[in-house]
């Protein structure tokens, strides 16, 4: 069985390759333009962090419920299809001549938090990391790095994924919350599609 450092690295660097650039990170960041920074990171990293705990659950029960040798199968299958569908947008973004700037996610992201719906004017710390939590797990469901998170613990240490997956995210939403705007402007959407 693979030791829990390999799962714990091996998930690190998917969850910082992935979540850079993310809707999540950019939902912290711009939240964090406009709120207490603290409440921000609190609220995003408990939503990441408990997603990462309920996708490690998932990616432990599985094989549980279906033989290993299926859901080992199951896990190659998601990787090479998330693998393959990066690449393919990587490639597509390069002969379109796209994501030389940052990510459509942005500016998606900063027209829903103006849309004037009073819980985001809200500056209370306790309720702006309570819409922080809530707006970023809402966001992760299903997204690829969730799906990773419960192959990887199918097939590796699930103490070391929850723990890689853990300080990743929570890494990446420190970097939201601390250079949010600079970092969202700067990093190109084709350069983190081609990494990913």
């Amino acid at each position: 069985h693979p030791s829990m450092g390999e799962a714990f690295t091996t998930t690190l660097s998917m969850i910082v390759v992935s979540e850079l650039g993310d809707k999540t990170f950019f939902i912290a960041a711009l939240l964090a333009m406009r709120h207490d920074r603290r409440a921000v990171f609190l609220g995003a990293a408990g939503a990441l962090v408990a997603m990462t705990a309920l996708s490690v659950g998932l990616g432990v029960v599985l094989p549980a419920i279906m033989p290993k040798e299926y859901t080992h199968w199951a896990a190659v299958a998601l990787f090479v299809y998330f693998g393959g569908k990066l690449v393919w947008e990587a490639l597509d973004m390069f002969r379109k001549g796209e994501g030389l700037g940052p990510s459509e996610e942005l500016e998606q992201v900063e027209a829903d938090l103006k849309g004037g719906d009073a819980s985001k004017r809200l500056r209370d710390f306790r309720a702006v990391a309570a819409q922080a939590l809530t707006m970023i797990f809402l966001a992760e469901w299903g997204d690829r790095s969730q799906i990773s998170t419960i192959a990887l613990a199918a097939a590796k240490d699930p103490l070391g994924v929850a723990l890689g997956g853990s300080v990743g995210h929570c890494c990446c939403a420190g970097l939201a919350v601390l250079g949010g705007k600079y970092l969202a402007t700067s990093i190109s959407e084709r350069l983190v599609v081609a990494a990913g």
